[in-house]
């Protein structure tokens, strides 16, 4: 299993066997807070049921074990906790994290919002991007995609899954998820703040040199915003195809289009990359996706020869996959009736009684204000009782995310 459970709930978990990044070997619990290997005897820390199994981390890792085999296990937690979350991926190019305010969010987690974790965690610009990223027109072209192709998965997987935007909005829809992803922080804030103690989790690199995650094959696997980073997308491509198995499906979108220079970082594709990588796929304009979710319409796949100037390319592939897309009205593309939405953070009150958009960052404007759904401004209310359905009067709104679905301690 990706985390440890008992009972019920393991009853609410996908089926994973979990093995060293490094052998290959099965890993085991050997206390509550490590896993171990089978034949080396390697151990591998776990903190709040997420398993951290980076390779070339071994310092840090006997660090992290160190502080939780202490005799007074509360203090080496937060010790080892306040480590963990300041490891970053290897494109990470903003200062290290304060020490100080690991230590202030470790230890008043229980009332600290995401926006303090947010800070804390000294994430600066990314940080931005996850505290909006539910309005962002990027992240509602996934949502377009995975709706257009729904099958209703039982279980789902998401590489790269950042702080469970996507895993949230699967979760409340029936799905046991899993998600993975190369930063610990980030999904132990997934944790903390956005889909809670039924997700399975688990931190380890993309270029291990044995795929960590294996067992049961789930329905989907999902990758967002996040495959064009890779170096080997093709030895990456083959192990999240094993994790679909021979019924499920894969939906990746926002994948970065080499000829469109844009403002990430990473390793883009080109059309002719695409078609070489997924030879049975339906492609997709980002941007064609989230027009299609905002008009609830079926997006149009395209040829990648016919979007090559597309500022990014979205597919779907595997045998699971419907083959056709479908209207995009429901489901995904809209909050579970009786839940209570927020008006949009972005939005501000503007003097006058009614509320305007204020951007994070220049940067943020400048990458997605021409994109975005939502009006520039908005006469509110700040709050909004969603009841449904979708052809209810308000439901336009949002869709455009004017009123977005935030979790509690947003």
């Amino acid at each position: 299993m990706i985390a440890h459970a008992t009972g019920a709930g393991r009853e609410s978990m996908i089926p994973f066997t979990l093995t060293s990044p490094e052998t290959g070997n099965a890993l085991r619990s050997d206390t509550p807070h490590s896993l171990r290997d089978a034949e080396t005897g390697a151990r591998w820390p776990v903190l709040d049921g997420i398993p951290y199994l980076r390779i070339g981390r071994e310092a840090l890792i006997a660090e992290v074990l160190a502080h939780l085999d202490e005799e007074a296990p509360g203090n080496g937690r937060e010790k080892a906790l306040v480590a963990l979350l300041a490891d970053q991926d290897d494109w990470w190019t903003g200062p290290p994290a304060d020490p100080a305010d690991l230590a202030a969010l470790v230890h008043g987690r229980e009332e600290a919002t995401l926006r303090d974790a947010v800070r804390l965690l000294g994430w600066g610009r990314v940080g931005d991007y996850f505290l909006h990223r539910w309005s962002d027109p990027t992240y509602l072209a996934g949502l377009a995609l995975l709706e257009a192709h729904w099958n209703e998965p039982a279980c789902v997987f998401e590489f790269a899954c950042g702080i469970g935007h996507y895993l949230r909005a699967l979760q409340r829809h029936g799905a046991k998820v899993a998600g993975a992803d190369v930063v610990f922080a980030k999904l132990w804030v997934a944790r903390h703040w956005v889909v809670g103690e039924k997700a399975q989790l688990v931190c380890f690199d993309a270029g291990s040199p044995h795929w960590p995650v294996s067992g049961a094959p789930v329905d989907l696997v999902v990758c967002n915003d996040a495959f064009y980073f890779l170096d080997d997308k093709a030895g990456l491509l083959e192990c999240l195809r094993q994790n679909a198995g021979d019924d499920g499906w894969l939906a990746l979108s926002h994948i970065h289009n080499s000829d469109r220079p844009g403002f990430s970082a990473g390793r883009a594709v080109s059309a002719e990359d695409i078609e070489e990588l997924f030879p049975d796929a339906l492609v997709y304009d980002d941007a064609e996706l989230t027009r299609a979710l905002v008009e609830t319409r079926a997006p149009a796949p395209r040829l990648p020869a016919e979007i090559r100037s597309c500022e990014a390319f979205s597919v779907v592939a595997g045998p699971g996959m419907r083959p056709a897309p479908r209207s995009v009205v429901d489901g995904l593309s809209l909050p579970r009736e009786g839940t209570q939405l927020r008006l949009n953070p972005l939005y501000v009150p503007d003097g006058a009684g009614a509320y305007a958009i204020r951007w994070p960052s220049e940067r943020y404007e400048q990458e997605y204000a021409a994109q975005v759904t939502y009006p520039m401004r908005s006469p509110g209310p700040e709050a909004l009782d969603w009841v449904g359905p979708p052809s209810a009067p308000e439901a336009d709104r949002v869709r455009r995310r004017e009123f977005v679905d935030l979790p509690e301690r947003w």
